[in-house]
């Protein structure tokens, strides 16, 4: 008996335990069990993680399973990631491919900063190409791992060499403003650009875009978690080799790119190992920090509109302001990504309509600074790049609140704004893209 079957007589055994569930039910449960699974498995999984991902899955509309799922998830996802039960060569490439392309990801880093004069000066061309050191071979990863026909590989490799060309035949002026535009806002052309092999090719999915986002949000948590670790670990390392006379600090300089290079990539396989095998954090994240967000933002928002200081922001904060946003809008999409979309309002439901109301009032203020500003001064390509995001961000506020307020007051349904807010993300990356490809020549590279 393989390890498949295996597992699926231990979580058989466990339902027939059960005295609320008799054959026929257990029966019943394992056809909906072993469809989960091929479906999985004709997406491109491994059979014991489709097997993982179909148990979790079964949970949420049986209690038996969701316990099954509950006390074994932990084991199981230990077993995928970590130790080497089963197949010992599924094991090793489990862990091989994406340490290859981490690996790479940091060499490549590191050589193109040799390349641009590190240690002694570093190039603009290194600012603005930095996310092309890295992204590609994340999309290479999923393209792989999502077992890519030639022709989605040819796609899903045209943006990365399109976007070469472009940022490096630009003749862009050495520290203009454009080029610190493209180095901002190419990281985020490229990551959407990543989503067409993580979803496999499969661009009209509602739901495959809607795992995007719930891999994103969880991406960042874990990049973040690696993140804190290395600087952790080069702190005490620092502190351990300096009385000895090495000079930590350079050391640290070297290690540092290749590092955050390859955490890209690590996190990724975390993520896809992971599999919502654990409790996504998600719900947590959201219950903590959209209340606080939402007070913030309303406090916020009632200082400006009451001491009249909306036509009187600088630069500076209108960037805060708009970086601000953001993150509300991506932490209200993180938030809809862990939501069953067929429950009823909630409390949380409320909240997030009140930092999305919020969020509009600062947007609208935010804006009006903007033209009072452009009126002055004139157009620049950093005032056309904020003032264009705002209103990015306006239609999408402007529309998620209509939707929210309709959901609350029971006129609709939660469908509407999942599918505004994934169907949006086309939006936001066209924009990006065309911060990085118009806006340069329209301000003549500078």
């Amino acid at each position: 008996m393989d390890q498949l079957e295996l597992e699926i007589a231990e979580w058989r055994a466990h339902l027939e335990r059960s005295p609320g569930l008799n054959g026929r039910d257990v029966e019943e449960l394992e056809m909906h069990l072993r469809d989960q699974i091929d479906d999985l498995v004709a997406a491109g999984l491994a059979t014991d993680e489709a097997f993982i991902i179909a148990v979790k899955r079964l949970g949420s509309i049986d209690e038996v399973s969701q316990e099954f799922a509950r006390e074994h998830s932990g084991r199981l996802w230990k077993q995928l990631v970590l130790s080497g039960e089963g197949d010992p060569q599924a094991t090793s490439h489990r862990w091989l491919e994406p340490l290859l392309f981490a690996v790479a990801a940091a060499v490549v880093t590191q050589g193109a900063r040799l390349a641009a004069g590190f240690p002694d000066d570093q190039e603009s061309w290194f600012l603005r190409n930095a996310a092309l050191f890295v992204l590609p071979f994340l999309a290479g990863y999923f393209a792989r791992r999502r077992g890519l026909a030639t022709s989605q590989w040819l796609v899903a490799v045209a943006p990365f060499a399109v976007s070469a060309l472009l940022v490096n035949l630009y003749p862009f002026v050495e520290d203009g403003s454009t080029t610190f535009l493209v180095a901002a806002h190419l990281p985020a052309v490229l990551w959407f650009a990543v989503a067409y092999p993580y979803m496999s090719g499969t661009l009209r999915s509602h739901e495959r875009r809607m795992d995007f986002v719930r891999f994103t949000g969880e991406w960042f948590i874990y990049f973040a978690l690696l993140a804190l670790g290395g600087g952790v670990l080069m702190g005490i390392t620092v502190a351990i080799l300096t009385p000895a006379g090495v000079d930590a600090e350079a050391i640290m300089e070297w290690v540092l790119p290749m590092g955050a290079a390859g955490a890209v990539i690590v996190a990724a396989w975390l993520v896809e190992s992971k599999q919502r095998v654990i409790e996504n954090m998600a719900p947590v994240l959201t219950m903590v920090f959209t209340p606080l967000f939402a007070v913030m933002l309303v406090i916020a928002a009632i200082v400006y509109a009451a001491t009249g200081l909306g036509g009187a922001f600088d630069r500076e904060l209108l960037g805060v302001f708009d970086l601000l946003m953001v993150v509300v809008l991506g932490l209200v999409l993180y938030g809809m990504s862990a939501r069953d979309p067929g429950q009823q309002p909630g409390w949380m439901d409320r909240i997030q309509f009140v930092a999305v109301v919020a969020a509009l009032a600062l947007d609208l203020m935010v804006l009006g600074a903007m033209i009072v500003r452009i009126g002055d001064l004139g157009f620049t390509p950093n005032r056309t790049a904020a003032l264009g995001l705002n209103i990015v961000l306006l239609v999408n506020l402007v529309v998620t609140a209509w939707l929210s307020g309709r959901f609350l007051a029971r006129r609709g349904t939660f469908h509407p704004i999942e599918r505004w807010q994934t169907g949006y993300l086309a939006v936001f990356a066209l924009w990006a893209a065309t911060v990085v490809v118009v806006l340069p020549p329209l301000f003549s590279f500078a």
